[in-house]
C-alpha cells in the first residue's frame, strides 16, 4: 500500500512508523498516489493568526467576533471544547466559555496571510479555486512529473511550509472530485490529512447523514427529514425524477452527490460575478421589523466584502425563500455603482416592500452584481435624495471607527432588531 511520512515526506510501503525519521505521522491509502483533487482548509484561521501574533494567547480560548451583540466569526479549538462554534451568537458563546478572550476581526491581517498561502499554492499548480480567505480547492492533475512527487506528497509539503514559514496549520482532503475532497478535509481537523478513494466512495457515503452534503443547512435538512430522508442511504432509495419533483434543482443535485458524482472542475481564478450574503432562520418568520434588522446586517456584510475587495456593484439583488421553499428574487439596476451599506440596504428594502405581504420566510439575502473596481463607485450626491451625501460621510466615519476599534464599536439601532 502506498504511504508517505507527513513529517519528512519520505515515500515507502505502509507501516506504523516512517523508516527514515521514525515519525508515526504516516499517511497510507490504496489510491494515495492516484488522486489529485484536493481541498485545503486552514485550522481556526482567524484565531490562529491572532495566537501567532500574540503568543500570550497560546493556551487561552480565543473567540474572534463582533462583540456581545454580534456573532462568532471563528474560535480556537480550546474554545470549541466548551461548545463554542462559528456563527453562534456571542452572548451564547460567552455563557459556554466565559473565560474566552474576545477579539475583533482584523481582516487586513488575515488577508495578508491568505495571500502568502495562495502564493505557496501557486508553486504547486495554477488550478486554484479559493472559497474564502482560509480555504481553496486545488487540482494537481499532471503535476507529478513536474515536482518529482505525487500530489499527496506535495500537499503535505504545502502544509509543512505553511506551518514553518507562516505559523498557520491546515487540513487536507484528497479525493477524485471537489465534493468528496471538501468532506475529507473536515474528517480529521486540526492538522488532518484524509483521503476518500474511488473504491470506497459508495460505502463511505451510504452511512453518513445528509447534513454532510455541502449546502444542506438546517432548513433543507428539516425538509428532507419530513420526506423520511435522514441519511445518504435514504437518498439512494429515491429516483432522480422524484427528488427533482419534490425539491427542484436541489433534488437533482442531491441525487448525484449521494452517489459521489461531482463533475465540477476546479475553476482557477474564476472572475467574481457577485457579492452576497444570506441567512437562514431556525424558525420561519414574517416579522417585518426582524427581517429589516437582518437585511441591514446583510447589507453591511456585503458592503464590508465589497470594500475589502475594492469592488462596487451596479445592481442590487434581494432574495427571499418562503416556508414552502419557493424563492423570490428581485433585482434593481442602479444609475451608478455602489459599495455603500446604506445604499444597498435602501434598495433591498424598497424591493422587499414591493413583495406581496403575507406568509413567513425561512431565508433572506441581498447582494450586488455587475461588479466594477471600487474607484468607479458613485460618489456624487443623489439629487432625488438630499441626505444621501450626509449618510455616505457618516458611513465612512463609521468604517474608520470599526477598522480601529472593532466591528462592534459602533452599531446602528436597526442592527439590534
Amino acid at each position: 500500500m502506498p504511504a508517505f511520512c507527513r513529517a519528512c515526506l519520505t515515500e515507502f510501503a505502509a507501516g506504523a512508523r516512517c523508516p527514515s525519521c521514525r515519525s508515526p505521522r504516516v499517511m497510507a491509502h490504496d489510491e494515495l498516489f492516484d488522486l489529485s483533487i484536493a481541498h485545503m482548509d486552514c485550522d481556526a484561521f482567524y484565531a490562529s493568526v491572532e495566537k501567532r501574533d500574540n503568543p500570550d494567547l497560546a493556551d487561552k480560548p480565543v473567540i474572534v467576533g463582533g462583540g456581545t451583540r454580534g456573532v462568532v466569526s471563528t474560535c480556537c479549538y480550546i474554545a470549541r471544547i466548551s461548545g463554542v462554534r462559528s456563527a453562534m451568537p456571542m452572548f451564547q458563546a460567552l455563557k459556554l466559555c466565559p473565560e474566552a478572550v474576545v477579539l475583533p476581526p482584523r481582516i487586513s491581517a488575515y488577508a495578508e496571510v491568505s495571500r502568502a498561502i495562495r502564493a505557496m499554492m501557486a508553486d504547486l499548480t495554477p488550478a486554484i479555486e479559493p472559497l474564502s480567505l482560509d480555504e481553496a480547492f486545488l487540482d494537481l492533475t499532471g503535476t507529478a512529473r513536474l515536482h518529482g512527487a505525487p500530489p499527496a506528497v506535495m500537499l503535505a509539503r504545502l502544509i509543512r511550509r505553511m506551518e514553518s514559514e507562516l505559523g498557520i496549520s491546515g487540513s487536507i482532503g484528497l479525493s477524485h472530485n471537489k465534493f468528496l475532497a471538501k468532506i475529507a478535509s473536515d474528517l480529521d481537523k486540526p492538522r488532518g490529512f484524509s483521503v476518500i478513494g474511488r473504491a470506497e466512495t459508495a460505502g463511505f457515503l451510504a452511512i453518513r447523514p445528509v447534513r454532510i452534503i455541502w449546502g444542506v443547512g438546517t432548513a433543507t435538512q428539516t425538509a428532507l427529514e419530513r420526506a423520511g430522508i435522514r441519511s445518504i442511504a435514504d437518498l439512494l432509495r429515491w429516483e432522480q425524477q422524484d427528488l427533482t419533483a419534490r425539491f427542484g434543482h436541489m433534488g437533482a443535485r442531491l441525487w448525484h452527490l449521494a452517489r459521489g458524482q461531482d463533475s465540477r472542475p476546479v475553476a482557477a481564478d474564476e472572475k467574481v460575478k457577485s457579492i452576497s450574503k444570506e441567512t437562514t432562520f431556525n424558525e420561519d418568520t414574517g416579522d417585518v421589523d426582524l427581517l429589516d434588522g437582518h437585511l441591514w446586517r446583510l447589507a453591511v456584510g456585503v458592503s464590508d466584502r465589497a470594500k475589502a475587495k475594492d469592488m462596487a456593484g451596479r445592481t442590487v439583488t434581494l432574495k427571499l425563500k418562503r416556508a414552502d421553499f419557493t424563492t423570490i428574487t428581485r433585482r434593481h439596476a442602479l444609475p451608478g455603482a455602489t459599495q455603500m451599506a446604506d445604499r444597498i440596504y435602501r434598495e433591498a428594502r424598497a424591493m422587499f416592500d414591493l413583495v406581496p405581504a403575507g406568509g413567513a420566510y425561512r431565508l433572506i439575502g441581498c447582494g450586488i452584481s455587475d461588479l466594477c473596481p471600487g474607484a468607479q463607485a458613485e460618489t456624487t450626491a443623489d439629487l432625488l435624495d438630499p441626505q444621501a451625501g450626509a449618510r455616505a460621510k457618516a458611513e465612512a466615519a463609521t468604517d474608520a471607527i470599526r477598522a480601529r476599534f472593532g466591528t462592534d464599536a459602533i452599531i446602528k439601532g436597526r442592527a439590534l432588531r
